[in-house]
């Protein structure tokens, strides 16, 4: 890539959002990068009016200053960075894809919760609406018990599909420390208790091909991680994809998860529901949503 990478953080002062900064660490970021610490005043009624004014002015204070400590925060952490702090006012959800299409970030950053009892009502909303309508990754962050000299283990899920493929490259893309681990999840197909009978002999025959191409790709993309630096596994097992990534993720102590948006076909995509909706919101750790490229 030879431009710099673009990463656009939304940050409330919650808890949560701190823990999202100190989340960038381990992310596997560049060393230099453009960043903007987005701080957004919750708007759900019309601009206020006569004396309602000076309270808004000084709502609009605490946020640029609540936006200005995080990109302070940011540059601490990540010294080569370029960040800068903005305000946007209305729905969060909006504002932060607004913002984002405006600026084409290539990685949208979000805490798990918000800070306020508002913010964390409407938060599954604001962070599915993002998941959805970005144009670019997506990571919700999750903070984690460090374990010293723990390396960075990541979760990948795989399909076989193209949005899994573009997943695999934008991790592969990573700058990764020397003893990060990985490990490739595939879920592979269940019994046909859901197909009619007559149809049962030509699905299972289609799912027999696709298994069998997906299980030589997941070996290709061993090699890709290995080659990239990364210790890699893998896990292949006939479960809910859903259950498997936050089971696994859970079980192996992962500090994210990254998965596709979008599944292979409309047969894959009515067995998977939404996969990556699920999975960042049941997990316990990071979980890195990949859009692919347009």
């Amino acid at each position: 890539m030879d431009d710099q990478m673009k990463v656009h953080i939304a940050y409330d002062g919650s808890a949560c959002a701190d823990a999202a900064l100190d989340d960038l660490c381990r992310a596997g970021l560049p060393d230099k990068a453009e960043c903007r610490v987005l701080s957004v005043i919750e708007n759900w009624l019309p601009p206020p009016s006569g004396l309602d004014i000076l309270e808004h002015i000084d709502l609009d204070q605490e946020y640029i200053t609540l936006a200005t400590q995080a990109a302070s925060r940011v540059h601490e952490l990540r010294r080569g960075w370029e960040v800068k702090a903005e305000v946007g006012v209305g729905s969060p959800a909006s504002v932060i894809i607004e913002k984002a299409d405006e600026w084409k970030p290539d990685l949208i950053v979000l805490g798990a919760h918000g800070r306020s009892a508002l913010g964390r009502f409407f938060f599954g909303s604001v962070s599915q609406k993002v998941l959805h309508e970005a144009n670019c990754a997506v990571r919700v962050a999750r903070s984690r018990e460090e374990e010293p000299d723990r390396p960075i283990r990541l979760i990948i899920g795989f399909d076989g599909s193209e949005g899994a493929e573009e997943v695999v490259r934008a991790v592969t893309a990573r700058n990764w420390p020397a003893n990060c681990e990985a490990r490739v999840v595939y879920a592979a197909w269940p019994s046909l208790d859901f197909a009619p009978r007559p149809l049962v002999g030509q699905i299972a025959n289609w799912i027999a091909d696709e298994d069998l191409r997906i299980r030589k790709s997941v070996d290709a993309v061993v090699s890709d991680l290995n080659a990239a630096g990364l210790q890699t596994t893998t896990v292949i097992k006939a479960e809910e994809p859903k259950q498997l990534l936050v089971s696994e993720a859970e079980n192996w102590g992962a500090d994210c998860i990254f998965v596709g948006a979008r599944g292979l076909g409309t047969l894959e995509r009515l067995r998977l529901g939404s996969v990556s909706s699920a999975v960042a919101a049941r997990a316990h750790c990071s979980v890195e949503v990949v859009h692919a490229q347009k």
